[in-house]
């Protein structure tokens, strides 16, 4: 079988998870720089942003990078669903003097588009990996067209099946440990999330192109666990939050030092959609998973808090992404964190 390696073009199977809003050019080029897949997460960045990024990325490195997009069908408004979802909130509205009404409605994040493919094709990135199943054909075969891999993330072994059917290169296997929103697109349904080490044995028997384990794997003896298990390569995100190079907020970093990390939880609250972060007020007053509207609908009626709350020092209302094993956070740099992950393959 193809290797990893040679399907990415790197040195290592090892590729840093894209974590939109927690990272930027930075950590993908000094990931490239040590052998593994650095990725670009581009779901939150306007065409503008986008090029600079992908222009810092080929400035400061000659190696292959990713970069990873969102292929959600955009929803239509539900009223009924707005309204319960104001309704929840309303209290915490009232709390910080907020006017309900001034609170516009609308997207947070746009799925994978013509403009974003042709922007893209500027600068041809040789690898592009997608969340929320893939892109209608057309804009598929533009990224295929000046040779890109694709890399999909698979939360069931049917999702896999499927992705495998469309033709890309290699599946992900996002286990529920994982930090972040689920990846999940042929069913909404929950229970049929597996975790990492219960899926990935399950998808490298049912496909024949490579799985890449990825979700609570945060230092080498969980890098060689999976390799163990069948896994072509890993992706990782967690262990990369405390580094210099991410974006993580202050208080995001205090959180995932403290014994808070310990506790993680799937919710909708942020987004509409659930993603694993670690558990805060509105998600023990809420509970995690409540009334909020299809993703990424429900960020807007949420955003006003987060900054309140933010402004006086505080992560109540904001999205602490984490995987569940937070224990390979430190504070070095993401070459070193790379470094230390590698360690895993020998």
């Amino acid at each position: 079988m193809t290797t990893l390696q040679q399907i990415l073009g790197t040195e290592l199977p090892l590729i840093q998870a894209p974590m939109a809003g927690a990272q930027a050019s930075a950590m993908a080029i000094a990931v490239c720089n040590e052998g593994a897949l650095g990725s670009l997460p581009c779901a939150m960045l306007g065409p503008d942003a986008m090029r600079s990024e992908l222009a810092a990325i080929r400035a400061g490195t000659d190696k292959p990078y990713n970069v990873n997009f969102f292929a959600h069908t955009p929803p239509t408004p539900d009223e009924a669903r707005e309204a319960a979802w104001r309704a929840a909130l309303a209290p915490y509205y009232a709390e910080f003097g907020i006017d309900p009404a001034g609170i516009p409605t609308g997207p947070g994040r746009n799925p994978f588009s013509a403009e974003v493919a042709d922007l893209l094709a500027e600068f041809k990135p040789p690898v592009v990996s997608f969340h929320f199943g893939l892109p209608p054909e057309p804009l598929l075969a533009k990224v295929r067209s000046w040779g890109a891999k694709v890399l999909v993330s698979a939360t069931t072994v049917d999702e896999a099946l499927w992705l495998e059917a469309k033709g890309v290169d290699a599946v992900i296997a996002q286990g529920l440990e994982a930090g972040g929103h689920r990846g999940h697109f042929l069913s909404h349904d929950l229970t049929k999330q597996l975790g990492t080490f219960a899926l990935l044995p399950q998808l490298v028997h049912a496909l024949k192109v490579p799985v890449i384990a990825a979700g609570g794997i945060a230092d080498a003896d969980g890098v060689a666990a999976a390799m163990a298990l069948g896994a072509a390569g890993v992706q990782v995100g967690t262990a990369y939050l405390l580094t210099p190079e991410a974006m993580t907020s202050a208080l995001h970093r205090a959180a995932l030092k403290s014994e808070a990390a310990r506790h993680t939880a799937l919710t909708n609250l942020f987004t509409g959609r659930p993603a694993r972060g670690i558990v805060n007020r509105v998600m023990r007053e809420l509970g995690p998973i409540g009334p909020a509207p299809e993703f990424p609908l429900a960020t807007s009626g949420i955003a006003p808090l987060r900054a309140k709350a933010e402004a006086q020092g505080s992560g109540d209302f904001s999205p602490l992404w984490s995987g569940q094993n937070a224990t390979g956070c430190r504070e070095v740099s993401s070459a070193e964190v790379t470094r230390a992950l590698a360690k895993g393959f020998r």
